[in-house]
């Protein structure tokens, strides 16, 4: 299987098919990634196809010293704050988002399974901007510390504080709720 560089490079050549294969490869992860941001499935849907719109229309920005994730993570959280910033001028609402649907535990497993997610949900939406993106670039990307740095502009060494305040607040959120002892 072609890494993401790979496919780019094969697209920059000319093979229209490896951009398909790119946007496969990316697009889920960065609707969850941008969703964690605006809290609107539609909106992030429609910011990530404006990543692979700005990656189409500016070939040449990726210079492959970072690995190509990164510089898309990069794209994706750049959008999804100018669209933040335009929802504030408007002062629009966030709609709220239907829940999962119910699988095939029994109905007790899944309510208290989903009232876990909620709290857990709840307390990641809790914490400040920059400790939601820190650790999802870390725990659902399972970005590297350096990798992370590049998509939010920062150093290691920040990145690596911010990830504990992240990770302690966090907990004290999840004790909080009785969710952890």
């Amino acid at each position: 299987m072609d890494t993401g560089e790979q496919l780019y490079r094969r697209f920059l050549e000319g093979d229209e098919a490896a951009f398909g294969e790119l946007i496969a490869l990316y697009k889920d992860r960065l609707i969850f990634f941008i969703l964690r941001s605006v809290g609107d499935l539609d909106a992030a849907e429609d910011l990530a196809e404006d990543v692979f719109v700005e990656v189409l229309l500016h070939r040449r920005r990726y210079h492959f010293n970072a690995p190509l994730n990164s510089y898309l993570f990069a794209i994706a959280r750049h959008k999804a704050t100018d669209w933040l910033r335009r929802r504030a001028r408007r002062g629009e609402q966030p709609l709220e988002t239907a829940g999962d649907p119910a699988d095939r535990r029994s109905l007790e497993e899944e309510f208290l399974r989903r009232e876990q997610a909620k709290a857990v949900h709840a307390a990641l939406n809790a914490l400040p901007a920059q400790y939601r993106t820190v650790l999802h670039l870390l725990y659902f990307e399972e970005m590297s510390y350096e990798q992370a740095g590049r998509v939010m502009k920062k150093n290691r060494k920040q990145i690596e504080n911010l990830a504990y305040r992240a990770r302690q607040a966090m907990k004290a959120a999840l004790e909080k709720e009785d969710l952890i002892p």
